[in-house]
C-alpha cells in the first residue's frame, strides 16, 4: 500500500545517505542515530556486525552502451588476442606494476569496456572499483596464475564491507581467468574476498576464496559462469539479483564450535529482486572439511534478512550438506517469510526427505522453476550477458 512504499522509500534514502557516508569515513562521525539493520547470528558467528552498503530495494539501471557492441565479447576470446587498454606485470613488462594505478586510470563514467590485463603474478593489495569506473574489465593469465590477495577482517577492527580484497562498485564490471582471495583464516571472522555492488556483473572462470563471508554479492545483477567459490560461514551472502551457472561450491574446515553456511542471502522486502540462483553448480567440501564434517554440519544457508530467497536447481549436491538441509539465523526469524527452494538437484546431499519443514521453504513447479532461471529472472532482460562472450545458457542448465 502506499504507506508502506513510502516509508520503504524513506528507508532507503536513509539508509543510501549512511551508505555514502561510511564511504567517507569521516573520522569522529557517529552515524548510529541512522540505524543498523546488521542481525545478529547463532553462536557461530556471535557479534557479526555487516554493514549494509547498499541497502534496501534497489532499482534496475538501464543497459550499457557497449551491450549493442558486437565486436566487445571479452569473454570469448584467448586472452593472447585481447588489446588491453592497460597492462599490469609486476616484473615491469607492463604499463603498471599493481592493479590500482592502472584502475587509477579508467575514464571517469567510462562507457565502454576498459580492460585492465594482469599478467601472472601473486598482488598483495587492494583494490577499489569505485562507481565512477564503469566497465571495467579485468582479465588474468588463470586463476591459479594471476592471484589477487588480501587479509583485512572484522577482528582486525575493520567493518566487514571494508575488508574486501577486491571492491567492485562501478556498474559493468567483468572478470575473467583471476583469483580473488583473504586470507584471514577462521579466527578473521568476517573477511571478504570480492565485494560485488556493480551493475551487470559477469564473472568468468574466476576463483574466490576466503572463510567466512568471501563472497559479498550486496546488489544488482550479477552473473557468475565456471566460478570456483570456497568458505565456512555465509560465503556467498547479500541481495544481488544473482545468478551461478556450472560453478563449484566448496565449505571449508571452519573454526571450533563453528557451523558452515553456503549462503546467507540478504533480501528485506517481500517484492524486492533480490535472489540467489544456483543452476547447473556443485556442492561439496574440500578434503579437510570431509575429514570432520560430522563434527561440523554445512547447510544450503539461512536467512539473513526477512525475505532471504535462495534456489538451487539442476546442481550436485555430496553429503557435505546435513539432511536437514538449511538452517536458521536467530530462533524463528524469517521462517515463515524466507523463500527456500530446491528443484530437481542430485546427489547425497540433494535428498530431501529429511529437510527443514519451514513455512518458507518450496516446492517448485516446473514452470516456476523456469522462473528463476536467468532470462525470465533478472529485470529487464538478460542480453548483456551473451554480449559479454561468456559461456551461458538462458533457460535450464543441467550439471
Amino acid at each position: 500500500n502506499v504507506s508502506r512504499e513510502l516509508s520503504s522509500n524513506a528507508l532507503n534514502i536513509i539508509t543510501e545517505a549512511k551508505s555514502m557516508l561510511q564511504y567517507l569515513d569521516i573520522p569522529g562521525l557517529d552515524l548510529s542515530a541512522l540505524g543498523n539493520n546488521a542481525g545478529s547470528g547463532a553462536a557461530s558467528a556471535a557479534n557479526r556486525r555487516l554493514l549494509k552498503e547498499g541497502k534496501g530495494v534497489w532499482v534496475a539501471g538501464e543497459m550499457p552502451a557497449w551491450v549493442n557492441d558486437p565486436k566487445r565479447k571479452i569473454m570469448d576470446v584467448p586472452v593472447s588476442q585481447i588489446k588491453p587498454d592497460a597492462t599490469v606485470a609486476q616484473d615491469g613488462s607492463g604499463q603498471y606494476k599493481t592493479i590500482g594505478e592502472a584502475v587509477g586510470k579508467v575514464p571517469l563514467n567510462n562507457p565502454t569496456p576498459f580492460i585492465i590485463y594482469i599478467k601472472a603474478g601473486t598482488y598483495k593489495e587492494y583494490v577499489l572499483i569505485e562507481k565512477k569506473h564503469t566497465n571495467v574489465v579485468l582479465v588474468g593469465d588463470g586463476p591459479t596464475k594471476t592471484i589477487i590477495t588480501g587479509s583485512k577482517s572484522f577482528a582486525d577492527g575493520i567493518q566487514t564491507f571494508k575488508t574486501s580484497t577486491v571492491g567492485a562498485v562501478g556498474d559493468g564490471f567483468m572478470a575473467r581467468d583471476i583469483t580473488f582471495e583473504n586470507t584471514a583464516g577462521p579466527d578473521g571472522h568476517q573477511a571478504v574476498a570480492l565485494r560485488v555492488v556493480s551493475d551487470f556483473a559477469v564473472l568468468y572462470n574466476c576463483h574466490i576464496v576466503g572463510n567466512q563471508d568471501t563472497l559479498y554479492a550486496v546488489r544488482g545483477r550479477q552473473f557468475y559462469r565456471d566460478c570456483t567459490v570456497s568458505g565456512t560461514i555465509d560465503f556467498i551472502f547479500g541481495d544481488a539479483q544473482a545468478v551461478f551457472q556450472n560453478c563449484k561450491l566448496f565449505v571449508r574446515k571452519p573454526g571450533p564450535d563453528q557451523q558452515c553456511m553456503v549462503t546467507a542471502q540478504g533480501r528485506t522486502e517481500e517484492k524486492g529482486p533480490g535472489a540467489f540462483v544456483f543452476e547447473g553448480c556443485t556442492v561439496s567440501g574440500e578434503p579437510d572439511y570431509k575429514a570432520v564434517k560430522d563434527q561440523f554440519p554445512a547447510f544450503l544457508g539461512r536467512p539473513w534478512k526477512e525475505y532471504s530467497r535462495t534456489i538451487f536447481m539442476y546442481s550436485n549436491i555430496d553429503d557435505s550438506i546435513a539432511p536437514q538441509g538449511w538452517t536458521e539465523w536467530r530462533g524463528t526469524f524469517a521462517l515463515d517469510t524466507l523463500f527456500y527452494a530446491e528443484y530437481q538437484n542430485k546427489g547425497t546431499g540433494a535428498d530431501t526427505t529429511k529437510r527443514v519443514k519451514w513455512a518458507g521453504l518450496k516446492t517448485l513447479t516446473a514452470q516456476q522453476a523456469d522462473g528463476f532461471t536467468p532470462a525470465k529472472l533478472f529485470v529487464n532482460g538478460d542480453k548483456w550477458i551473451p554480449q559479454s562472450g561468456v559461456p551461458y545458457a538462458a533457460g535450464t542448465f543441467s550439471a
